[in-house]
């Protein structure tokens, strides 16, 4: 799972104002690039996750579509005159590098263009687990889905979202690692410095994890949590949330993690009950948000249990496949070792065929 290289290397204008419009892109030619221009509508945030860097006009600050827009590194606000307080503040919650006043900013941000151009920020990918009930086996799979990735990437963050689970270091085997756990971070907000983030964090084959702490446990907010992926994300490096059991906070987490997910992916152990809560995750309330519409769903047989095909008719979603049943599993986790990834391994196996069904190049392990 390596990082993507984004698909457009051209910087977005998001703006309405046409005279203000016309100033930046007179700019941006003299750059030498062709920019993509918006003011909003559902392509936006795929567009400005995309961009090499993303311009937007004074006018924009408070629109609903751009407040809602993920938080990323290259954002810079343009405007035709010195920002008010209330404008200025707004522009530090969207978490812009830079306000460019217009024409006095104008070799700035023309050199700024022509930067981003040639290198545009790369993202790493998004996985996100989740279980259609608890003890489904979701933490296990985020944590072989981490662990398959790092073979081929520089390092991978691992999330544990679930405040109340344990900890995820333990199933990693990295229980006594040094670093830092989730209550020190829970008040993280905006923009934060991935490098400085991911260095402090306990790290197992090539895997930095983000866990619970079982002294001190405290619900993760959802502003912390995107704050953190993106930081990670900003860096390259792929990113796997374990999110935790529906209901409570999970249903904020979920809707936050797989807003921006390149894989989501539901975990339901072959019980009817747990069938029957998956088929209500995926389809979501009436008239509500569905953020587990796209996830793929993954079976744990169980003995007794239903098949497969039961619970894809159940579920109302095909199967992608099943968690297989690792008879050394157990061991392995007493003895504080993570789970075995290999290509002939249930988990491994299953992780590759996750990661490598994305349709989008450079995800695949």
């Amino acid at each position: 799972m390596s990082p993507a290289p984004r698909a457009s290397s051209h910087p977005l204008v998001v703006s309405s104002d046409e005279d203000l419009l016309d100033d930046v892109l007179r700019v941006l030619a003299a750059a030498g690039t062709e920019p993509q221009v918006a003011s909003g509508g559902p392509a936006l945030r795929r567009a400005a996750r995309e961009a090499a860097v993303v311009l937007l006009g004074a006018d924009v600050l408070t629109s609903p579509a751009v407040r809602a827009l993920p938080r990323r590194p290259g954002v810079v606000v343009v405007a035709a005159d010195p920002l008010p307080a209330a404008a200025w503040a707004a522009a530090v919650e969207l978490g812009a590098e830079r306000v460019a006043v217009l024409p006095g900013d104008e070799a700035w941000l023309v050199s700024r263009a022509a930067d981003a151009v040639r290198s545009p920020v790369e993202r790493g990918r998004l996985a996100v687990v989740g279980g259609s009930c608890g003890g489904a086996g979701a933490s296990t799979l985020a944590a072989a889905l981490a662990l398959t990735a790092a073979e081929d990437a520089d390092g991978v963050l691992l999330v544990d979202a679930d405040a109340w689970g344990g900890g995820l270091d333990l199933l990693l085997g990295a229980e006594d690692a040094e670093g830092l756990r989730w209550p020190a971070l829970t008040g993280v907000r905006g923009r934060v410095a991935g490098d400085a983030l991911l260095a402090a964090l306990p790290e197992v084959g090539g895997v930095r994890v983000l866990a619970a702490s079982r002294e001190d446990p405290a619900a993760v907010p959802a502003e912390a949590l995107t704050a953190v992926v993106d930081a990670a994300r900003a860096c390259g490096w792929p990113v796997v949330v374990d999110l935790p059991r529906p209901g409570g906070d999970g249903g904020a987490l979920a809707e936050a993690a797989l807003a921006e997910a390149d894989l989501g992916v539901l975990v339901v152990p072959a019980r009817l009950r747990a069938a029957s809560a998956a088929r209500l995750l995926l389809s979501g309330p009436p008239g509500g948000p569905a953020p587990w519409s796209a996830a793929r769903v993954v079976v744990r047989p169980v003995p007794g249990g239903l098949s497969a095909q039961d619970v894809a008719v159940v579920a109302g979603r095909p199967v992608a496949g099943e968690l297989g049943h690792d008879r050394g599993a157990l061991t392995r986790g007493e003895r504080g070792e993570p789970p075995a990834v290999g290509p002939r391994s249930p988990l491994g196996a299953l992780a590759r065929r996750l990661l490598g069904g994305v349709d989008r190049p450079g995800w695949a392990a």
